[in-house]
């Protein structure tokens, strides 16, 4: 198995400019493992597998949804009550989500259970969950080539000495512009970056910054990247996630310690996943993108910033 990503599935509800969607099928754990496995199966490579709960009422077209995509869901625990619920909207520039109502449900007590053959993949992704949980996820696996994580600024508020214990055991951290800033009490990205690398030792640091890109620290080096130019804006929720899986997809080709070039790679092709994913309320573009789609827009893509 090439990737295992552990993280929540849920049901989400959306406003935007563009109008709306009632609970669609949503969650870090499916954006994030959708993307993953369209990679992987664009570069023919085997599986993977979600680690997550949902509750008696999840739709049994929903589990065909993420079955049929190819993915492992031997790890989705079933547990008595609903499925994990989240409320949102988004407005002018649609950077940054209002959250209206968030029913964590049967999610509120999940605890991750993973046994071989699930514990040894290429790449353990802890998409946005609990540092404590993250944790746990960590004890139970052992990664043939790295830990990635993603986190969230409630989790730097209420649990933050937690949280940056399991960043020290991040190989690949992802976080967003405004997480890097408040984490490191500095509003220079660039000084935030550098302090926050120092103090948890994670080798790869990559920020997420919206419509203005990414970027990344990777053992002292840099990388900046554009965002992918599109009007087409429905619904930006799970683009960090469809974001984090690609990247995840494409550092399980390779072994060993992750080059600059690779990871450079990696982040243009999740930018670009990224792209897709927000044109469509909840998961239908991710669901309804081709590789020949894909492989033009990256060709495109690669065109502006040169990539070799």
């Amino acid at each position: 198995m090439s990737v295992l990503v552990v993280g929540s599935l849920a049901y989400d509800s959306v406003e935007s400019p563009e109008g709306s969607v009632s609970e669609a099928l949503g969650g870090s754990a499916t954006y994030a493992g959708l993307a993953c496995q369209f990679h992987l199966d664009r570069m023919q490579r085997s599986s993977a597998a979600l680690v997550g709960v949902v509750g008696e009422d999840f739709d049994p077209q929903d589990r065909t949804i993420l079955s049929d995509a190819g993915l492992n869901l031997t790890g989705i625990q079933v547990a008595p009550g609903k499925t994990f619920r989240w409320e949102g909207s988004y407005h002018g520039s649609m950077a940054e989500a209002v959250t209206k109502a968030t029913h964590l449900n049967v999610f509120e007590h999940f605890k991750p259970e993973i046994a071989t053959p699930l514990s040894t993949p290429s790449i353990v992704f802890c998409a946005n969950l609990h540092p404590g949980i993250q944790a746990s996820v960590m004890d139970q696996t052992s990664p043939q080539r790295l830990t990635m994580l993603d986190s969230m600024n409630l989790w730097i508020e209420i649990a933050q000495p937690e949280l940056l214990k399991v960043m020290h055991r991040s190989d690949v951290v992802i976080i967003n512009d405004g997480e890097v800033r408040m984490l490191a009490g500095d509003d220079n990205i660039v000084r935030a970056m550098n302090t926050l690398a120092k103090e948890t030792s994670t080798s790869t640091l990559v920020v997420k910054r919206g419509e203005h890109g990414v970027l990344a620290l990777h053992n002292g080096q840099w990388i900046s990247l554009p965002a992918y130019p599109t009007a087409d804006i429905t619904d930006p929720t799970g683009c960090g996630d469809s974001f984090a899986g690609s990247l995840a997809a494409h550092l399980s080709l390779n072994e060993g310690p992750v080059t600059l070039s690779e990871l450079k790679q990696g982040l243009a092709i999740a930018t670009v996943t990224a792209s897709f994913t927000l044109m469509s309320f909840g998961t239908e573009a991710l669901c309804k993108l081709t590789t020949e789609q894909f492989e033009q827009r990256l060709a495109d893509y690669a065109g502006m910033i040169e990539l070799s």
